[in-house]
């Protein structure tokens, strides 16, 4: 793998503050617990009576937090690092640990240089402490402390440890899964009561109802609603699951400023998040998530390699769906800005080709068609939509009825086409078709229909988890199926 530079990359980039990532947004869940936090006071002089913390750290501490002398951490640097972790490790009370954590935040919040505080400190192992915290039972101490370890790894030019790194990684990877199963719970579960609702309404407004005509309305609806009667209660759902997840949001913050350095990025890679970021996307989350998680994905996109390998994990049908979907303009744009990432940063021009001729499989000319006719007052919107009109076109027009059959194989979303339908076409391409089924994995059931194709077709399809044959499609067509599960 290549090894692309730190200023490289950086230069790829566009300059984001973090006020674009929401970094500290004053709705979040997080913010608005920490400010509550705030206007609490902490009796440090009970901690020093108990022998819990020294002298020295029980003047800083409230030099800094009761008497208003904001300069310390810059005055005494050093002193200021050892006395919060000395905090942090000796003091075991939730309430207070979260008070620290707010402290540092803020101090942090204050100046981004402050970081070289905790960073160059020559007390201990700093990622160490942070780390332990993140196993605490207390859902803000977890949160407020992956926001720290965020802008210390971030705001400071030398990276964070392998190890630390890896585990810090894992760790918002498995919160944002655990965290988006929660989300799409709620929100299945939000669904169903609304349709017992709606059937209820129904069944209350029509029963005064004798005449036939209503009676038979009654009747088809109660048919086509059969599928909801066994509607679950609250408390019918898995435990946990009925608890609103409010820290989700917090997590993608996270995740969205470590992206944006290139080294970690490829631990991301490592730790298997890109394809938890994909599989969460395909689910059901709200659209801020949405966003979010799509960011991360465009943040990515920034370097060659890993725009190269984005579809492998089938990121353009995905995202294809949530520009179909989307009715919120920033998850428009963010779409399309990883759609242009995907065709302009990768460096092997036949990867950007194949990853235009999966946008056009994935209909993406369609939206992009009426985008354009709402011409939105975004500028970034409409310059994506005509860069990739002009890119996608060009590729139809290069593009041959077998590229399109491959294409359509590889991302599991066969039709046939007036062209796919012609004898012609089966009989220049079935030799080749071999190749692409050895290569390829398509769906267990697979929608076929009736078609004039020659009986020497042969067609993908997968027979177990590893194996992959041909399939004749005179077996399928023989027995005129319209559905096959093979």
């Amino acid at each position: 793998m290549a090894n692309i530079s730190a200023e490289n990359v950086s230069k790829l980039i566009p300059s984001l503050g973090d006020d674009k990532i929401d970094m500290i947004a004053a709705t979040s869940v997080l913010q608005i617990r920490a400010s509550e936090i705030r206007q609490t006071q902490i009796n440090w002089q009970s901690y020093l009576q108990s022998q819990m913390i020294t002298q020295r750290d029980h003047d800083f501490i409230v030099n800094l937090d009761q008497r208003g002398q904001k300069d310390l951490p810059d005055k005494n640097p050093e002193v200021c690092a050892e006395v919060f972790l000395n905090l942090l490790t000796h003091i075991s009370k939730d309430h207070t640990i979260q008070y620290i954590l707010v402290l540092i935040d803020d101090i942090l919040s204050e100046d981004k240089s402050r970081v070289k505080i905790f960073r160059e400190s020559r007390h201990g192992n700093i990622w160490q402490t942070f780390l332990n915290l993140l196993n605490r039972q207390d859902e803000f101490v977890q949160h407020m402390t992956a926001r720290i370890i965020a802008k210390l790894a971030c705001w400071h030019s030398q990276l964070m440890d392998k190890s630390d790194l890896h585990f810090y990684l894992s760790w918002l990877k498995d919160q944002l899964k655990m965290n988006a199963e929660k989300m799409s719970a709620e929100l299945e579960r939000a669904e169903q009561v609304m349709l017992a609702h709606e059937k209820q309404h129904f069944v209350d407004k029509h029963k005064h109802h004798k005449d036939k005509d209503s009676e038979g309305a009654h009747e088809k609806y109660s048919r086509l609603n059969n599928s909801f009667d066994d509607v679950k209660s609250h408390e019918d759902l898995p435990p946990g699951l009925h608890k609103n997840n409010d820290y989700i949001q917090s997590v993608a913050r996270c995740l969205q400023m470590m992206l944006r350095i290139d080294e970690y990025r490829f631990a991301f890679l490592s730790v298997d998040g890109i394809s938890t970021l994909l599989s969460i996307l395909a689910s059901r989350v709200n659209f801020q998530v949405q966003y979010q998680l799509v960011f991360c994905l465009w943040v990515l996109t920034f370097n060659p390699l890993l725009a190269e390998k984005m579809n492998k994990f089938n990121a353009i049908p995905i995202l294809a769906d949530i520009l179909s979907d989307s009715v919120k303009e920033k998850v428009t744009r963010i779409v399309l800005a990883v759609f242009r990432n995907l065709i302009e940063k990768p460096e092997d021009q036949q990867v950007a080709k194949e990853h235009c001729i999966a946008m056009v499989q994935c209909k993406v000319l369609k939206q992009l068609s009426i985008l354009e006719q709402k011409r939105s007052d975004d500028e970034d919107i409409m310059s994506d939509v005509d860069f990739l009109n002009e890119r996608l076109q060009t590729s139809v027009q290069d593009l041959s009825s077998f590229d399109q059959y491959a294409t359509e194989v590889k991302s599991g979303r066969l039709e046939w086409s007036p062209v796919h339908k012609s004898a012609k076409f089966w009989r220049e391409n079935a030799p080749v078709s071999t190749s692409v089924a050895k290569n390829c994995f398509v769906p267990w059931s697979i929608c076929w229909r009736r078609a004039a194709i020659p009986s020497y077709s042969l067609l993908p399809v997968t027979t177990s988890g590893s194996t992959c044959v041909t399939i004749h499609v005179a077996n399928i067509l023989s027995n005129n199926w319209e559905e096959s599960s093979v």
